[in-house]
């Protein structure tokens, strides 16, 4: 996705190493990426601000589980974020 994200995966890879595992280097694919700041832009509006890591922390937990017990793809994955971010903009709307 960009340079930050490259070495933030190397950093988790190089991590899990230093505890006995051996683990593929986590990407951030650009779909996923904007779908998780959208969720986060809604989380930080609608709820307290500090509450926006954790739920795009959520998410993930969340996707991963769903794409092994399904073997979902990317578009997936970013589909099921979109939905719950809807959701939540649907149930939490907005001051205008």
């Amino acid at each position: 996705m960009n340079q930050f994200f490259e070495e933030l995966g190397q950093q988790w890879v190089d991590a899990a190493q230093e505890r006995g595992a051996k683990i593929s280097k986590p990407e951030l694919e650009s779909r996923i990426a904007l779908e998780l700041l959208e969720l986060a832009r809604v989380a930080a509006h609608t709820q307290e601000r500090r509450f926006a890591p954790l739920t795009c922390y959520l998410a993930g937990v969340a996707a991963e589980r769903l794409r092994a017990a399904t073997q979902l793809d990317e578009e997936g994955v970013a589909a099921f974020i979109l939905e719950v971010r809807r959701k939540l903009e649907a149930e939490n709307p907005r001051p205008t």
